[in-house]
């Protein structure tokens, strides 16, 4: 199986008024493609920062990263939005859904980028909904929704596009134990029935447990390797 993410001595640099933090440091990491991979770690170990530089948000202060064979580090900032609206779908633990619009409505907007008429965004949406089980929600507001149904319709929304790599933060850390069960069982799904290589950030041993790779990190390194049953 082959890489989709190569990550090489990359490290991450803020500067805060005179005072420079460096968050990453000298990070090699390959995650192969269908891989589902849980980052964990204590607060401040870097986990977010190295997932935003896996899903393009940032940019490491050294280093290369490649996605399926692009060096996305050296892309521009309108190069860069438009690989993330193609390649990567986001979940995070608060599921920002519009308010005013409905599911499907809320599914569609990451295909209002792509050329696709407004008949078949709505039926990908459709069929995305039905994939998470809530299609007889289609209609329905977030205020009408649970917060686990909130977050299937941000992980709907994540993979309607049909993105090589999903990227997740706290996916479950807003939900009750059943709730974060099914949303769990449905990243599962999509990654060993549909393919798709999810990283995932938790701070919950139990999440962790879905993935199949566990990586921890401490004070910026990556301190050891577990795999998952």
């Amino acid at each position: 199986m082959s890489d989709l993410v190569e990550i090489s001595n990359v490290s991450k640099v803020y500067v805060r008024g005179k005072q420079k933090v460096e968050v990453l440091h000298h990070i090699d990491l390959q995650i192969a493609q269908g891989d589902f991979l849980a980052l964990m770690g204590p607060s401040g170990s870097g986990k977010t920062t190295l997932l935003n530089l896996i899903g393009g948000l940032d940019v490491p202060t050294t280093g290369s990263i490649s996605v399926a064979g692009l060096r996305i580090d050296q892309l521009g900032q309108g190069a860069l939005a438009r690989w993330r609206a193609a390649n990567v779908g986001f979940i995070f633990q608060f599921y920002n859904l519009l308010p005013m619009l409905s599911a499907q409505k809320n599914v569609e907007l990451p295909l209002l980028l792509t050329k696709l008429s407004a008949s078949q965004r709505r039926q990908n949406a459709a069929v995305a909904l039905q994939l998470v089980g809530l299609a007889d929600r289609a209609s329905h507001k977030p205020t009408e929704l649970s917060g686990g149904q909130q977050q299937r319709v941000a992980i709907a929304r994540a993979f309607v596009s049909d993105p090589a790599l999903l990227v997740c933060d706290e996916p479950t850390g807003d939900l009750d134990r059943q709730s974060a069960e099914d949303v769990l069982n449905l990243l599962q799904t999509l990654n060993r029935e549909h393919g798709k290589t999810i990283v995932m950030v938790t701070h919950d041993p139990k999440a962790a447990e879905h993935a199949r790779h566990i990586l921890h990190l401490d004070k910026g390194t990556l301190v050891e390797q577990a795999v998952s049953a």
